[in-house]
């Protein structure tokens, strides 16, 4: 759609390129985007331009004045032929300027004949798009009705009100009456006046909207006025006045500058084609030009498109957030990061999309920052999420630490920690909340909160068991000690002690349990529990070392030695040495029977009176049941072994008062010394015999006075035993090696079992 001017301008040497935006068909183009970017270089001046369209009949040097004034190479009437040349309506962009100018198809051509219907649809078109209108008109034509465009200026001023009603004084057209081969006869001023004259009696003539029939023509439009002389007849003078005209349109320290703000139709250079369109097909589609519909359309589109290539650039920046969070990590400074990725994005956003509609912009910016939000708001769960998960793990750990150590207050430890991580939690929480939203943590904090005091509650459930646990093992140390100490001496009031110290050791676990249970917050019913289970257990400790105490060995050793401390020992605790004349029977009945006083002093615990001990019991345990610790058949069993042991100190003690009162006849006596005085003599004389006699004389002394002839037969017996047991493996040894068959002879002399064993070696 490019074209070559028919000609050249000397001072404008640059060919502008240009494009039809609506053929003689009346289709609008879809070249117009890449042509306001690439070829003109405006799409990015938001509302830094300006747009001029001409009004004029055909063949009035319409192309040829733009061409003139803003440097553009429109197609200009070739003199020979004076036949149509701008069909539809072109475009193109001012020499050193953001001035758009379009070229319109001139009125009354010939072509279209009585056809007026592109003249109205191309002058609603100018009137919705262009700050400034130029109308070109001959000199002769002002006064004229039709050669004026007087009633294409009145189908402009109806469709006027129509689209700017509400914009009354606010958004105005300026109209620029460009006379062209003024000659100079009737000045300008009146020109100016007459065609001032005109325009208001058109507009008193328009129908005006409900409202708007007291409105004057100066509230919507304002006119300027410029004459040109004749091209041809003074073509110097005819430049150096279009030189002139073009100041209005660059200088803006002019007085008569064109582009005042309120002429722009607030349509931005990058929404421009979207704009145009949308009128376009409203005109085309014969409905009633809606403006301020098409301008708020043309928000929609725009801010659309620039939210969307706003969004797509943030998405790209926080794609780098999902991995690590979705990982369980927390990443530094994710809120600065979010709220700076979400606002640049929203400058971006407000760069482009500010220029539109207002209400337009604001409801899509509002928009874009919740899809923003929305976007962000993943990750700011995610976060919570691992923060909630680091500052659990964080918690548990801390307190296992603490616990660890001695001499700690379980209520500070867990107070401490909670603080640190409440701290943390939500320092990090807070962080990442951003500006602009309603994001709130308060739902991930009351789990944060419901999970410490659970891990609490099950550290300080374990921490009570092993603080009920140390103590009872103190309480079974003191137990110990105190019950082997009783036992040893057995006496009446051995109950009384021992329950007195359990007492006293119980009540100190008690006081130590309450006074920890205060560190843990423990509650009445909880302490009572503790303190049940505390003396339970304790007493079922007592009761375990009574009956470790009291099995049926222990307990006949003990009826023993009470036994032989009452027989065997006089009350000085020496042995005894029993005379004929002593009465075994009677000493021996004494000893059994204290003995025997132990079994009923064992058989049950004795609670002292004024002592209640508040042992709770059962279904598995019953207190009173567990006083008694030898039945009645334990102690009949006990009392029949132990008289059957006791008979054998008995016969022990009879066997030495016999051995002792055997008597040896006197005469006897009278012959021994008699034949022995030489040997008792030689014993006398000689240093050696002298010690052995002496030696084995008090070694026989020992036995006699500690009365161990038992022990020493025995041992005499056993050596004696043996020696013979050597000796005769020793002679099968020797016969086997002389002669085989008498020694298998002699070893089933000896013993069978042996011969047996020696045949099969």
């Amino acid at each position: 759609m490019n074209g070559a001017p028919n000609e050249t301008n000397g001072v404008h040497k640059k060919v502008l390129p240009r494009l039809q935006i609506i053929n003689e068909k009346q289709e609008f183009t879809k070249d117009l985007p890449p042509f306001m970017k690439d070829e003109w270089q405006i799409a990015d001046v938001g509302f830094n331009y300006n747009l001029v369209a001409v009004f004029g009949s055909q063949s009035t040097g319409k192309s040829t004045l733009l061409n003139r004034l803003f440097g553009t190479s429109f197609d200009v009437m070739n003199e020979n032929s004076r036949r149509q040349t701008t069909k539809g309506i072109w475009m193109s962009r001012g020499k050193d300027m953001n001035v758009l100018i379009m070229d319109v198809e001139g009125t009354d051509g010939r072509e279209r004949g009585e056809d007026q219907d592109f003249e109205r649809k191309s002058a609603l078109f100018s009137m919705a798009t262009s700050n400034v209108i130029i109308v070109n008109l001959w000199e002769h034509q002002v006064g004229l009705y039709q050669g004026a465009n007087m009633g294409l200026l009145k189908t402009v001023f109806e469709v006027n009100l129509q689209l700017f009603q509400a914009a009354r004084g606010k958004e105005k057209t300026l109209l620029l009456f460009v006379i062209r081969d003024h000659v100079g006869t009737t000045p300008l001023e009146n020109l100016s006046n007459t065609l001032t004259e005109d325009l208001k009696k058109i507009w008193e003539s328009v129908s005006k909207p409900e409202g708007l029939e007291s409105c004057t023509i100066t509230d919507y439009f304002d006119f300027m006025f410029a004459a040109l002389p004749h091209k041809l007849l003074l073509p110097q003078k005819f430049e150096e006045d279009v030189i002139k005209l073009r100041e209005r349109f660059v200088n803006t320290n002019h007085k008569e500058f064109v582009f005042k703000p309120n002429y722009s139709k607030r349509v931005p250079a990058d929404g421009f084609h979207v704009y145009a369109e949308g009128i376009w097909d409203q005109i085309m589609s014969n409905k009633d030009l809606d403006l301020p519909t098409q301008q708020e359309l043309l928000a929609q589109y725009r801010c659309d498109e620039i939210a969307t290539v706003a969004f797509d650039a943030f998405l790209g920046k926080i794609k780098g957030f999902r991995q690590p969070i979705e990982s369980g990590k927390i990443i530094e400074d994710l809120g600065p990061q979010m709220e700076e990725i979400r606002n640049a994005t929203i400058k971006q956003f407000d760069k482009d999309a500010s220029r539109y509609l207002s209400e337009v912009y604001k409801r899509k910016r509002q928009e874009i920052l919740n899809k923003t939000n929305s976007q962000l708001h993943v990750f700011f769960l995610g976060q919570l999420k691992n923060l909630t998960k680091k500052a659990i793990n964080t918690f548990n750990a801390r307190i296992q630490e603490k616990l660890k150590g001695e001499g700690y207050d379980f209520a500070e430890v867990v107070s401490n920690a909670r603080n640190d991580v409440e701290t943390f939690f939500k320092n990090n929480a807070e962080s990442i909340v951003l500006s602009q939203t309603d994001w709130t943590f308060d739902e991930e904090f009351t789990q944060l909160c419901e999970s410490m005091n659970e891990i609490a509650a099950k550290s300080r459930i374990e921490e009570t068991k092993k603080m009920i646990k140390n103590l009872e093992k103190n309480v079974q140390a003191q137990i110990n000690e105190f019950v082997s100490l009783y036992f040893k001496t057995p006496t009446t009031d051995m109950w009384g002690k021992i329950i007195g110290k359990f007492q006293e050791a119980l009540n100190k676990a008690e006081q130590q349990l309450l006074k920890k249970a205060k560190s843990f917050n423990s509650t009445e019913e909880e302490n009572a529990k503790s303190l049940e289970n505390l003396r339970k257990r304790s007493w079922q400790q007592l009761r375990k070392k009574i009956d470790d105490e009291l099995v049926d060995n222990m307990f006949l050793l003990k009826l023993r030695e009470r036994f032989e401390e009452k027989f065997r020992y006089d009350e000085e605790g020496l042995p005894k040495v029993w005379k004929p004349d002593d009465d075994i029977d009677a000493h021996f009945r004494k000893a059994r029977e204290d003995a025997l006083k132990l079994i009923p002093l064992f058989a049950k615990v004795q609670i002292p009176d004024g002592i209640d001990l508040d042992i709770p019991s059962d279904e598995e345990f019953v207190f009173e049941e567990s006083l008694i610790i030898l039945s009645e058949t334990k102690q009949h069993d006990l009392n029949v072994r132990f008289k059957r042991e006791s008979d054998a100190f008995y016969l022990e003690a009879k066997r030495s008062v016999v051995a002792t009162t055997a008597r040896v006849p006197y005469w006897v006596l009278l012959l021994i010394v008699l034949l022995g005085w030489n040997e008792f003599l030689a014993i006398l004389t000689s240093p050696t015999y002298l010690i052995l006699v002496s030696f084995f004389g008090f070694i026989g002394f020992i036995i006699y006075t500690l009365n161990l002839f038992g022990p020493v037969e025995t041992f005499v017996q056993m050596i004696a035993s043996e020696i013979i047991k050597v000796g005769k493996e020793k002679a099968y040894s020797a016969l086997q090696q002389g002669h085989p068959a008498s020694a298998d002879k002699f070893g089933q002399y000896l013993d069978p079992g042996t011969s047996v064993s020696k045949k099969e070696q």
